[in-house]
């Protein structure tokens, strides 16, 4: 059969690439010999086709090894360059150390041991960086909508509306409407964060935020929207919307975290999901109080009444004062914040 070694380093780049695997990952009877072996990597590779003039004469009178593929084929197979274009992204941030490469199955022990620091180091400096911005509104919404869309507007006033009840504004810190929330707390003098997502095609951080922090690893984005929030508005979206939704659904009915309002703004747009909502219940995959865990309205005054009293009133939320900063941890104020 096919030599081990080369059979690793072929599945070991088609599960990153997805291209090499099917080419020599064949695994053929013991007395096939070098020559079946030989035409295996020809016909799918042209490995011949793409050796040096020398190394094709050479290869011609040298031996191959009991079950393998002659040296110089298997040299190419292991040489085999990457067929994708070059993904850019931010400068100080690679592919293939991200959350796409952690996610890509076992690495080396020290990749790993690698992978943990980095994880751990984006958790302290999220951490340190969100400490002093108070209790957090955290909405969620569709990066694709323009200013003059009703969506957009509508999530404006919602980022006014929850500053003036004395809350952080806290996005993904994106275009869409996730801008339109920051804009909108701007506007009343609120505090606005955003918390960036580095992709491999860019997305930029809108322009009306206090502080922006930009994170590798979805799940670590995700552990600060949700750490800091008190409540949840989630406008329509898209995929990343809903998953942003279901997670903090999942979190209240699990009891992960305690339960906050989920105020979902658009009736027309979500009609089809609460009725989804509703075959689940039905179906039994669901309990029947799940459905109260969250309001849907296109009042804004309603979503703002709802919030002050299952987060304001309800966690008993006062005013109080900024603690003081540690210089040494990496802690930083907002502009508007003394001390």
């Amino acid at each position: 059969m096919v030599n081990s070694r080369a059979v690793m380093g072929t599945n070991m780049n088609g599960k990153e690439h997805g291209t090499v695997q099917g080419a020599v990952a064949t695994w053929l009877p013991a007395g096939a010999g070098a020559s079946r072996a030989n035409q295996v990597a020809t016909a799918h590779l042209g490995a011949q086709a793409s050796l040096p003039a020398g190394s094709r004469s050479k290869q011609a009178g040298m031996p191959a090894l009991p079950g393998s593929l002659p040296l110089p084929v298997l040299y190419r197979i292991m040489a085999i360059p990457n067929p994708q274009p070059k993904i850019e992204t931010t400068p100080n941030v690679t592919a293939k150390r991200g959350e796409r490469h952690f996610l890509e199955g076992p690495k080396s022990r020290g990749s790993e041991a690698m992978t943990l620091w980095r994880v751990l180091r984006e958790f302290f400096y999220g951490f340190r960086k969100l400490h002093f911005i108070g209790p957090c509104v955290t909405v969620f919404g569709s990066a694709r909508f323009k200013e003059d869309h009703r969506y957009y507007q509508l999530a404006r006033e919602v980022g006014a509306a929850v500053a003036d009840l004395g809350f952080t504004v806290i996005t993904g810190g994106g275009p869409g409407v996730m801008e339109a929330a920051n804009r909108g707390a701007k506007d009343v003098g609120g505090r606005s964060i955003g918390c960036n997502i580095i992709l491999p095609f860019e997305q930029r951080p809108n322009p009306y935020l206090d502080a922006m922090l930009e994170f590798r690893y979805f799940f670590v984005r995700k552990v600060m929207l949700v750490k800091y929030s008190y409540a949840f508005v989630v406008l329509p979206g898209g995929v990343g919307t809903m998953d942003e939704l279901f997670e903090a659904l999942t979190l209240i009915q699990t009891r992960k975290i305690l339960d906050f309002p989920v105020v979902l703004m658009g009736k027309d747009y979500y009609a089809p999901l609460i009725d989804f909502f509703g075959d689940m219940a039905r179906a039994g995959t669901i309990g029947e109080s799940d459905l109260r865990l969250f309001m849907i309205t296109d009042s804004l005054d309603e979503a703002m009444a709802h919030i002050e009293q299952h987060a304001i009133q309800k966690f008993g939320l006062i005013r109080a004062k900024t603690p003081k900063r540690r210089w040494w941890l990496g802690e930083t104020r907002l502009p508007s914040q003394p001390g």
